[in-house]
């Protein structure tokens, strides 16, 4: 069985002792008093059983046993020393993991993402994609963007933007949705959000009618690229479509949008959300949501 250390005071309390060979220039190194310097000395001494000084009347000298543990105390001291040097001149960068679902990071966070890889070039991200919730007690991930209504247990949640939806389509069926109810004519297609087609329907006054029901996605992104062949209608937030609605490949053919109460978020444990790669991101993410809410405005 290792046998318990004594307090780390005292060993260094006795090691600038042992280097001076006086309590007061020892007291004077570690800027405590003399007397502090004499109590944890004898206090190790009744630690291991044996004194480590001879006290003269002008002078110390180290016994036997003082002697031998000097050196190995030095060497040790020296090696921490080291360590934690070496620990601190490392850059304030390496791995940043971040979790999310698949439609969020290809359509808002991959395309922005060159942005933070040239202000922070000392930081590798490393994305996930996933469309459930982010396990942070036994996944190596370090932030995550969810959607959600917020209010994670031991979470630090920063609100991205809400989330608006409307239904969007290919070019298949842009001329032949002129007004809402021209949607029961034609497929539409699901993700596992499943409140969403019904909420948007009943602001459009919908909600009685009988619809043509399409595939079901797990990804709002990837039921959009069925949009754009053929394939139905896709319920979806137009802003992060933009690039694909500028080009042409998808359709907004309706104006109303309606908010279904959920947002998107970025959140990292409490524990570690001051990390700098981690607080350097949170960061960044503010400031580009702020940009987008900004030209959203203008």
């Amino acid at each position: 069985m290792t046998r318990a250390l004594p307090p780390l005071n005292a060993l260094r309390a006795f090691e600038a002792a042992a280097r001076h060979l006086s309590f007061t220039r020892a007291a004077e190194e570690l800027h405590v008093t003399q007397a502090a310097v004499s109590h944890q000395i004898k206090g190790l001494e009744a630690f291991l059983g044996v004194p480590l000084f001879r006290r003269l009347p002008r002078r110390l000298l180290l016994t036997d046993e003082g002697q031998a543990l000097l050196p190995e105390l030095r060497d040790a001291f020296a090696r921490m020393g080291q360590a934690v040097e070496r620990i601190a001149a490392r850059p304030r960068g390496g791995t940043l993991t971040v979790g999310t679902m698949t439609t969020i990071a290809m359509t808002w966070l991959v395309p922005r993402l060159p942005r933070f890889q040239a202000a922070h070039p000392e930081i590798d991200v490393r994305i996930l994609t996933t469309q459930r919730l982010v396990d942070f007690a036994h996944e190596d991930i370090d932030v995550a963007i969810r959607y959600g209504e917020g209010g994670w247990a031991g979470l630090r949640a920063q609100k991205m933007f809400d989330d608006f939806l409307t239904p969007l389509c290919g070019r298949r069926f842009k001329d032949l949705l002129r007004e809402p109810a021209d949607l029961r004519s034609v497929p539409l297609l699901r993700t596992t959000e499943e409140t969403e087609w019904p909420l948007w329907l009943a602001a459009a006054g919908l909600d009685g009618f009988a619809l043509r029901r399409g595939p079901i996605f797990d990804s709002t992104k990837v039921a959009a690229e069925a949009a754009v062949d053929g394939l139905g209608i896709v319920m979806a937030q137009p802003s992060l479509f933009a690039d694909d609605l500028a080009v042409g490949r998808l359709f907004q053919p309706f104006a109303l949008t309606v908010p279904n109460g959920k947002s998107y978020w970025l959140v990292a444990p409490e524990a570690t959300a001051e990390r700098p790669k981690i607080k350097a991101f949170r960061d960044w993410i503010a400031a580009e949501t702020a940009a987008v809410r900004q030209e959203g405005s203008g």
